[in-house]
């Protein structure tokens, strides 16, 4: 699975961005791209994709929003949800990390139930 940036609004920015030039270290005017829903400007140049904690709340809808982006079947988005909910209860995992978790936790699951050999 690639790697979907998360933004602090909380949508995920997939194709919904827009160019722009931000001063950096290397540079007054460093190419950077932003997210057309909220106007974030992600700055990859002096730090690093930004990190999300969200209440438990939100995070559920960010969930959902990630199950359908998956187009997740019904069983498989309850124990996706039950999984994202589990690690949220561990502490301070950033969202997308959990999201990542639980969806290869599930996958690993189903193909368990299918009879297909475990991944890894």
């Amino acid at each position: 699975m690639k790697r979907t940036i998360l933004c602090e609004c909380g949508e995920f920015v997939h194709g919904n961005t827009f160019k722009d030039y931000i001063p950096t270290s290397i540079g007054p005017s460093t190419p950077a791209f932003g997210h057309c829903g909220c106007g974030l400007i992600f700055n990859l140049v002096d730090g690093e994709l930004p990190k999300s904690f969200s209440n438990r709340v939100q995070l559920k809808v960010i969930a959902m929003r990630f199950a359908e982006m998956n187009r997740m079947e019904d069983e498989s988005v309850c124990h996706f949800l039950l999984e994202v909910d589990r690690l949220k209860s561990r502490g301070n995992i950033c969202d997308i990390d959990i999201l990542i978790a639980a969806h290869k936790t599930v996958q690993e699951r189903t193909s368990l139930a299918r009879g297909e050999r475990p991944m890894g």
